[in-house]
């Protein structure tokens, strides 16, 4: 099939005069060429000029995971009579990147040289009036010959294309079949055509299969209490958490840029594959409120800090509404020259927040001295806050030694865990709070500081006070301001961020499925900030970036530590709370089994062992939830 003199009289006279004989060239050539020119594409191209390769490839690729996945043994089908027949067939995504080419390889060589490869981008903005291009801007098969393609680089090319479509009716792709002018068939639209509807009921089976999949997958994470929403690898949503659907009654179905409309931002997202083959069929979006975003802590560049609003937080403060509350206070104090008492359990971050304080105050361009009383042995704890002078005692430097006081000198001294100094020293303490001056040991000179003191414990200081291991005196020096840090239990919410943080520190390139994170929301941390970076220390070195392998090795850190004794009592001791929760969560996962049977029902007109077979399970076991949940719907006998 050879194109006609006219056809090519017709182009030079459009591309060059702007003359155009509607007449005797087909409507959506015309359309598409006065399109390509408006969009000055130039008629003389004469190769592809977009193209992506390596890791930006394989990246569109898993973007296109469904599409790429289903069509894959269609086109080693279309392989051998593409080979037979000297012609090449693409898979093509909706931005118009060619995904794979099949085909003769003799034609493929000819096509190299206008570029017209794997990874190029061949649509009508790009290239102009092309079957690839002009079909994902028809939505419709097209075959497009010879000189009817707007630039030069496809004038000896006959090409055709058909759009595949998902249930929504959403282009997914393109299907093309492309040969030299002098090999073309007259049935290549009609194979193309017929190709694409068959790949198009191919993916619907499979999309449906996916989204129950990304459903019983998402279990879990959608029982927490934060924004979060699942959704395919389009951006379709499937699922949300409570809060989500309750704020937005009409959220299923909607894309994740409509969710952004209504007051959300993207705090996170996580991958969701597929356990039988590894395939990306979705994604997990946790989401933040807008108003939450205008206090949202970013990350500042050059101290590392955490932003909410005018308190500059050390390290990541999360979204979680009891964290804030205590960023509050820190706001409220930092910039008061006084006392202030940090309370709060073993690994929750004292230190951060003293540091905090610092930054944030008009100390700030002093020093920040940080000291753990209680690993300091209590005979050199003296010598280590107020130094010393030469020949104090054996093995004294000779020129001395300032102390943590002096060293804190104009700046902040943080002294950690408090509670565990004895008493000589606890009267020391007292009488440089109140005088500003310390008398290094072996001197007999007073020397002045000018310091803030902030002091923190684990302990109930409280209890301390009251049994007489604490002087009283000491404790109204020192807790001049009380700042309570909560325990990671009470601000679950914030472990996703506290991971992601950790992620972007250690440069750690992993894809954590959702089982994950509501694993480690599920976990008490009675170690706390802490325990949470030793096991993720542990899982970077253990796991090897396997999804697989990280919820196995995190199960089994989480076994050892229970076995040891170290889980505390809010996962241990309330056994009847537990009960409930179980309760409550096996209520909500019939809640998605249920609307799962149901819509597969609906999608098989009532055929249970077609639903069945949908779902992935056997038919009995249809049958069992079936009558399960007609009893459990059945009212209470009186």
């Amino acid at each position: 099939m050879f194109e006609s003199a006219w056809s090519s009289q017709t182009w030079k006279r459009f591309v060059q005069e702007g003359v155009l004989d509607s007449s005797r060239i087909h409507q959506a050539i015309v359309e598409s060429w006065y399109r390509s020119r408006n969009a000055q594409v130039s008629p003389y191209l004469d190769r592809g000029r977009h193209i992506l390769s390596g890791e930006s490839l394989q990246r569109q690729r898993q973007k296109n995971a469904l599409l790429t996945d289903i069509a894959a043994p269609f086109l080693e089908k279309m392989d051998r009579m593409a080979r037979e027949m000297g012609m090449i067939a693409l898979l093509i995504d909706p931005e118009g990147y060619v995904l794979s080419m099949k085909g003769s390889e003799n034609v493929r060589e000819i096509a190299q040289k206008i570029r017209f490869v794997e990874g190029v981008r061949w649509t009508e903005a790009e290239m102009g009036t092309n079957a690839i291009g002009t079909a994902l801007s028809l939505g419709q098969p097209i075959m497009v010959t010879g000189s009817e393609h707007y630039s030069i680089a496809s004038h000896g090319w006959s090409c055709a294309a058909a759009p595949i479509r998902n249930d929504d009716g959403e282009v997914l792709g393109i299907l093309d079949v492309s040969c030299p002018l002098d090999r073309a068939h007259p049935y290549m639209l009609g194979i193309v055509t017929q190709a694409a509807y068959t790949l198009e009921k191919e993916v619907k089976l499979r999309s449906q299969r996916d989204e129950m999949e990304l459903l019983q997958r998402s279990m879990e994470v959608l029982e927490k209490e934060q924004p979060l929403v699942i959704c395919t690898p389009r951006e379709s949503v499937v699922a949300a958490s409570k809060s989500i659907r309750q704020n937005i009654p009409n959220w299923r179905g909607m894309r994740v840029d409509e969710i952004y409309l209504c007051g959300y931002r993207n705090r996170m997202e996580v991958p969701i594959c597929s356990a039988e083959h590894g395939r990306f069929i979705g994604k997990c979006i946790y989401l933040l409120k807008a108003e939450e975003q205008q206090a949202r802590p970013v990350f500042y560049q050059d101290k590392g800090w955490s932003v909410t609003g005018p308190f500059r937080f050390l390290g990541e403060a999360g979204t979680s509404r009891v964290f804030r509350q205590t960023l509050e206070e820190l706001g409220r104090v930092a910039s008061a020259d006084i006392p202030v008492f940090v309370l709060g359990e073993t690994g929750t971050g004292k230190e951060v927040i003293a540091r905090s304080i610092h930054e944030n105050s008009k100390r700030a361009g002093g020093p920040f001295v940080a000291v753990n009383c209680g690993a300091i042995p209590r005979d050199l704890l003296e010598s280590e806050l107020f130094g010393y002078v030469e020949g104090a005692f054996s093995g004294a430097k000779r020129t001395g030694a300032k102390g943590k006081f002096q060293q804190a000198n104009q700046g902040t001294i943080f002294l950690d865990e408090i509670g565990e100094i004895s008493h000589s020293m606890q009267v020391a303490l007292l009488r440089v709070l109140q005088e500003r001056k310390i008398t290094p040991l072996g001197g007999s000179q007073e020397v002045p500081v000018d310091f803030r003191v902030i002091a923190a414990t684990h302990r109930n200081v409280h209890q301390l006070v009251k049994e007489g291991k604490f002087r009283e005196d000491l404790f109204y020096r020192l807790y001049v301001y009380p700042v309570h840090v909560p325990a990671l239990r009470q601000r679950a919410e914030d472990i996703p961020h506290l991971v992601h943080h950790y992620c972007e520190k250690h440069d750690w390139d992993v894809v954590f499925p959702p089982e994950f994170f509501a694993t480690l929301m599920d976990y008490s941390w009675p170690g706390n900030i802490r325990e949470l970076m030793n096991v993720l220390d542990q899982l970077r070195i253990l796991a090897m970036n396997s999804a697989d392998d990280i919820l196995h090795f995190l199960h089994s850190l989480f076994d050892q530590n229970r076995a040891l004794g170290k889980n505390d009592a809010s996962s241990l001791d309330f056994p009847e709370q537990r009960a409930e929760e179980d309760r409550v969560s096996l209520t909500f996962r019939d809640k998605i089994l249920q609307q799962q049977m149901v819509e597969a029902l609906q999608k098989t007109n009532g055929n249970v062992s077609k639903a069945a077979k949908l779902l992935g399970i056997p038919r009995s076991t249809f049958y069992k939830r079936m009558n399960r949940f007609v009893e459990t719907a059945k009212p209470p006998r009186s």
